[in-house]
């Protein structure tokens, strides 16, 4: 399966925080857009590994990505190096996206940093052709392949984005696939101990955000996003 978009996160709900409603506004126009996360968040404070499995598989239902992946890297001691890159490789060489999504490239949580990282490198080392690599399903070696785009998606810090994407419409959507986190976010009924994101302002912060955001580009609300190199375009009527 080809897509258009493939967005990585270090850890479950990362991608809905980050991109949620660019994913949904991608899926809504057509694109066929894949997440893979690279840990399943066992070191978070509340809830499992297991229940966080779930959440992720009910949240990539509540956006309609074609496909989830979960590589089980470690959490919060995964690093940037050949054999973690070349697991994403395989990623990238089986769905040969156009466009890849991927973590803040400075955080608070240092996996945000780390999958940033290993993420782009991985993109780049996947279009060289000496590198070979098979994945499970494919008997035969992949082909090198080279995503067009990396962007970074925002996440804990106020990061001053590159440009920004109008999700005008697909807040709710965002919001709905982040709410499938139950056991990370605010629940005033929780007995877990508290975490910087269990807060009732963490959760409205993202809305708060995309309302911002959108504030400066003119629309209701928007997704910022960094890039690593200058950003073309065709002509001036793509720029809004």
């Amino acid at each position: 399966m080809k897509l258009d978009i493939l967005v990585f996160g270090a850890h479950p709900d990362d991608a809905e925080l980050g991109a949620g409603g660019t994913i949904a506004k991608a899926i809504a126009n057509g694109k066929k857009v894949g997440i893979v996360d690279l840990t399943r968040g066992e070191l978070g404070t509340r809830g499992s590994a297991e229940i966080r499995d779930k959440e992720a598989t009910n949240a990539g239902d509540i956006l309609g990505v074609s496909v989830r992946n979960n590589l089980g890297f470690a959490d919060g001691f995964f690093v940037n190096d050949k054999k973690h890159q070349l697991e994403i490789i395989k990623q990238i060489r089986t769905y040969k996206p156009d466009i890849v999504l991927c973590n803040a490239i400075e955080d608070r949580h240092i996996d945000h940093g780390k999958g940033s990282s290993l993420v782009s490198d991985a993109c780049f080392l996947s279009g060289l052709i000496k590198i070979e690599t098979s994945s499970e399903a494919e008997s035969k070696l992949q082909e090198a392949w080279r995503p067009k785009n990396v962007y970074h998606y925002i996440q804990w810090k106020n990061l001053e984005p590159d440009f920004a994407i109008d999700i005008s419409g697909f807040v709710d959507q965002k919001m709905d696939a982040i709410r499938a986190y139950a056991s990370q976010f605010h629940d005033p009924n929780s007995k877990e101990p508290e975490t910087p994101i269990t807060s009732k302002n963490f959760f409205d912060s993202v809305d708060y955000r995309a309302r911002d955001l959108g504030r400066l580009i003119g629309v209701s609300h928007a997704e910022g996003f960094t890039v690593e190199r200058v950003i073309g375009v065709n002509q001036l009527g793509d720029i809004i």
